[in-house]
């Protein structure tokens, strides 16, 4: 009877023992699935933050407060909320803000999630399979152009060569090489050629529309109209080489957004 009831509690230690190696395995494995979702999570996360830094942070800068009212905050922004209106926004363009038409279903679900759970906003995941439902229902392809295509004329190019040498170059160089006249000034970025175009490689005359039209000239921004704007850029793209083209560039952000800049053609 002793050996009976041994072997019965032997058994039942072995159960419970079993038990427990099935309750830890299913905890364990509910965790290694829960890492390996919050480091798939992170992934999207850091590679939506990369796009962010590199299309959005020169107007809603890297904390995400913007400069209202022409580039809206995106901390705390309850509009975050609504994923569809943010696909459509980054796709197409809204108000002054460009579209990005370059980046795909990937790039989008990756800003979308970064934007929306960055800083204090915590609004959920944005999934490709979303991001592909909501371009499918948008009406049209976006055509998208390079600024090799011709896109400005002679003539405006002139006109920008005027306004920029009266405005522009006394900073950023008669040249556009960024070299100061005076040598006391701070050096200045170059507005053509090959360190211009690194830098601004992969977005749209929009970008650069929006932001030199709000934050130029630096000593009285905003003082010359769109249209004398455009004609700078005009010009600007003459000087890095860029062909003319048979029609004028339009101070329009949404066709703007359509154009990108590129190194080579």
């Amino acid at each position: 009877m002793v050996l009976i009831c041994d072997g019965i509690g032997i058994n039942r230690k072995a159960r419970t023992v079993k038990k427990l190696i099935g309750i830890l395995s299913s905890i364990l494995f509910v965790s290694v699935a829960s890492q390996a979702q919050e480091l798939a999570n992170m992934s999207q996360f850091e590679q939506g933050q990369q796009i962010y830094q590199a299309n959005c942070a020169l107007c809603h800068m890297d904390s995400g407060s913007g400069s209202p009212p022409i580039f809206l905050a995106l901390n705390g922004n309850e509009q975050l909320a609504d994923a569809t209106r943010i696909i459509t926004n980054i796709k197409q363009g809204a108000g002054a803000m460009p579209a990005f038409p370059g980046l795909d279903a990937d790039e989008i679900a990756a800003l979308a999630t970064y934007i929306r759970n960055a800083w204090t906003n915590s609004f959920g995941e944005v999934t490709v399979a979303e991001v592909t439902s909501t371009l499918d229902g948008l009406e049209g392809g976006v055509q998208i152009a390079s600024v090799w295509d011709g896109v400005y004329t002679e003539a405006q190019a002139q006109r920008g060569q005027i306004l920029y040498s009266g405005t522009c170059g006394s900073c950023h160089g008669r040249r556009l090489n960024g070299a100061p006249e005076d040598p006391d000034m701070v050096s200045t970025p170059p507005l053509a050629r090959a360190r211009f175009l690194r830098v601004w490689e992969g977005r749209s005359l929009a970008t650069l529309f929006e932001y030199t039209r709000v934050t130029m000239p630096a000593d009285n921004p905003t003082s010359l109209t769109d249209e004398e704007f455009i004609d700078v850029i005009a010009y600007m793209l003459s000087v890095g080489g860029m062909p003319i083209g048979t029609n004028e560039l339009e101070p329009d952000t949404q066709t703007l957004a359509r154009i990108l800049i590129q190194q080579s053609q």
